[in-house]
This record gives C-alpha cells, sequence and structure tokens, in this order.
C-alpha cells in the first residue's frame, strides 16, 4: 500500500530530536540536515527537542536547541507541580494529535513528578496557545531513550504516526545480545560471541575470563550490550587488555558481548554497509565499504577524525552485492523492523567470508551520512528519501488501525 502524498493537504510533520543519550550532538545534526532537506512546499514542519536533562522544548526553545545554543531558562517550580488536566496545565499540554490532549513524561531523576507538559518559551515567557496539532513524527534521535523503543511506546499510547522501527524492532536492534539470537534463529550468519553480565564480571572476573578464552581466540572485540555509535567498544589483542576492556563497556551497560575477531590477528576485516528502505516489503541499496582511518570505527573515527574513507559502491562481485542485500533484509525482517535500518557487516578480506555484524534502526541521517548516501548512489535523493520515509511512517500507522484490540 502507497500513499500519494501529492493528493493530501499539506502534512505536519513534528521532527523530534535531541534526547539523553550519548549521540545528542549526532541527532542535532541529523535533524538540521532533515530540516534543510524536507520538501516545504509539501510539508509544515514542527520542530521538538529534548535536552540532554531530558525536558521537553517546543518553538524558540527547540529552535535554539538545534542550532546548539543553551537554553536560557529551566522549567519553574510551580510548572514541576502541574498535573496533566489542571486548569493552568492545559494551554501547555502538548497536543499531539487532534481532540487528543498528550503530556509528555516526568523529568528524569525527579521521583514521583507528575506528567510535565511543555514549558513556555524562556526568552519570550510564552506559553504556545496554537495546539501542535502533527500529522506525522519523524523522529531523529539516536541511541538510548530514542531508538530503543521507548520514544516509540510514547509515540504508540498517543496514537500519532511515526518514521521507523516500532517497539519490538526498535528495542532488539538496540541490545546486542537479543539481536543476535534473532539473528541466529532466522538462520544468518554471525561471529562467534559471548554474552556476560556485569555484575558476574565484578563477581568472579577470573572466571569471565577463563569462559571467554574457551570460547573466542584473541582479537576480541568488546561491547556494551545496548549502546550506539561504537561508544564503549574496545578491542582487546590479549589477555592484558581483556579486563579494561570490559570495565570500559560495563561504565555503559549491565550486558556485555565479546565478539571473536574477523580475520584474526593478522588480517582486518573489511566493513560492508547496506541501507534497507521499507515495511512488509523491504528494498535493500548498493552495499557501501567503509576504510576506517583507525584500527577499526570507533566513535572517534566516525564523528571526530578526518581520515575514514566511504567506498560507494563497495568493491564486491555481482553476486556478493546481491548477497549483501538479501542478507540485510532477512536481517530486516528478522527483527520486525520497519521504515528504516542500516545493516552493517564484516566480511573476511582473506576468505571473503561474510558475518552479519548489527542493525541499526535510525543510523546517522545527515546528507553525507552512510544511510542515505547508500540510498543517493542508488537512486533516491535524499529529499525524496525523506518523503519515501514519512509515507512509511503513515502506511504502517494505517496498517495498524486495521488491528481490533478488543472482542
Amino acid at each position: 500500500m502507497e500513499m500519494d502524498l501529492t493528493k493530501m493537504a499539506k502534512l505536519r510533520v513534528g521532527i523530534l530530536f535531541g534526547g539523553r543519550s550519548g549521540e545528542h550532538e549526532i541527532s542535532l545534526l541529523s535533524a538540521a540536515s532533515v530540516f534543510k532537506a524536507i520538501d516545504q512546499s509539501k510539508f509544515e514542519v514542527v520542530p521538538i527537542g529534548i535536552t540532554k536533562e531530558g525536558r521537553w522544548v517546543v518553538a524558540g526553545d527547540a529552535e535554539r536547541l538545534l542550532s546548539g545554543k543553551t537554553l536560557s531558562d529551566k522549567p519553574t517550580e510551580e510548572s514541576r507541580h502541574l498535573r496533566a488536566g489542571d486548569p493552568d496545565a492545559t494551554p501547555t499540554a502538548a497536543v499531539l494529535a487532534s481532540g487528543q490532549s498528550v503530556v509528555v513524561p516526568p523529568e528524569p531523576h525527579k521521583p514521583g513528578s507528575p506528567l510535565a507538559p511543555f514549558q513556555t518559551d524562556s526568552l519570550t515567557r510564552r506559553s504556545s496557545d496554537r495546539a501542535i496539532n502533527v500529522d506525522v513524527i519523524f523522529p531523529v534521535l539516536h541511541g538510548t531513550f530514542g531508538e530503543d523503543g521507548t520514544i516509540q511506546g510514547l509515540l504508540e499510547l498517543a496514537d500519532i504516526p511515526y518514521v521507523g522501527a516500532g517497539v519490538l524492532g526498535s528495542a532488539a536492534g538496540m541490545d546486542k545480545d537479543v539481536m543476535k539470537s534473532l539473528f541466529i534463529a532466522a538462520g544468518l550468519p554471525i561471529v562467534k560471541h559471548v554474552t556476560i553480565l556485569r555484575g558476574d564480571w565484578e563477581e568472579a572476573p577470573k572466571k569471565i575470563q577463563k569462559l571467554v578464552e574457551s570460547k573466542l581466540k584473541y582479537p576480541v572485540f568488546v561491547k556494551p550490550a545496548n549502546l550506539g555509535s561504537s561508544v564503549g567498544i574496545s578491542k582487546a589483542r590479549e589477555r592484558k587488555e581483556l579486563g579494561p576492556a570490559i570495565k570500559e563497556a560495563a561504565k555503559f551497560d549491565r550486558k556485555i558481548v565479546i565478539e571473536q575477531g574477523v580475520g584474526g590477528k593478522k588480517n582486518k576485516a573489511r566493513e560492508i554497509e547496506c541501507s534497507v528502505l521499507g515495511n512488509d516489503k523491504p528494498e535493500a541499496s548498493v552495499p557501501g565499504e567503509i576504510v576506517p582511518g583507525k584500527e577499526f570505527y570507533d566513535y572517534t573515527a566516525k564523528y571526530l577524525d578526518e581520515g575514514s574513507e566511504l567506498i560507494i559502491p563497495a568493491k564486491l562481485t555481482k553476486a556478493e552485492t546481491k548477497r549483501f542485500q538479501q542478507l540485510a533484509i532477512s536481517a530486516f525482517r528478522a527483527v520486525d523492523c520497519s521504515g528504516l535500518a542500516r545493516v552493517d557487516f564484516l566480511m573476511d578480506p582473506k576468505t571473503r567470508k561474510i558475518y552479519l555484524n548489527e542493525i541499526n534502526t535510525m543510523p546517522g541521517f545527515t546528507s553525507i551520512s552512510m544511510y542515505p548516501k547508500l540510498w543517493a548512489a542508488t537512486g533516491l535523493p535524499y529529499p525524496m528519501l525523506i518523503e519515501r520515509l514519512i509515507e512509511l511512517g503513515l502506511e504502517r500507522h494505517a496498517d495498524k488501525k486495521k488491528n481490533q484490540y478488543s472482542r
């Protein structure tokens, strides 16, 4: 089912950005690119920001957050104690769908705090008396509290169409341990790995070390199970590096995934990525290759260093290209994804064996990020990609409306 946006009234699209994750700044860059490229003749765009502290902002504050400026004010003490439905709270409550008043969650780390309405603009001190009547939300949020099913759950409760994977696909795509279990169940090729718990490591580090070395060979990659943008990932080439790598990953999650390196000690794995687009009938882009400026494509190599090289399309045989595309679509389906995803692979440079590494349900989305660049190389330019993703979000919501929730 495809929706023809040209025959519809001008849609109001809420671009949701920022967030509490370590990828806050990347979200701002992604959102700014979407704002710049979206077709203003078809869409009316509404900025909705989430500060690093977890406060939701709209209007001028959202625009200031997007431009990287510090907000000049905190929510007032009075506003903290307003309840949803109180007369004083209603004017500033976020009305996200026609006839439905929806308020944002309590501020983090405020035990017992009520649901808080959107704040007034910190410079003008005005609350918006016009409802934020959006037709669809484009959550350009990366990592924790944005790509992990949490924001998707809020939007599901509010019955608002949104771009991207649903609650299950988002959560499964964020948890590398659960993701791998689903890949195994689907018969997809993945590298050998071991999952450990932070508590078990702290209680018996020597036992964990013995377990890892009985299952895997060095070098190994140590990762937090739930985090994006390669934060907290280390390469352990030998035993003395394993402990520090686990400690680093344990800062970020209670579950730690340890993977055997592809290519062994002498060869470095090729890093191939493929973009997927669609709902029930997903399609894959041409594959691209990343040649990291560092030893592997960690957070610094992705966003800070300039030495990494993107090769689009990747130098592969026709058969290998087709195999990557098939595996990307299979991975997309294995985690019940929808809308978009970037699927990452590792390829042994000697044997040319392909391993599925992970799926990212809301990858970097600037105009020069790998996901849109792969689609541009496949024939779908960035502005049209944005439009297609909005269509897919609306299609998925319409399909869900067919469900019956009571007898």
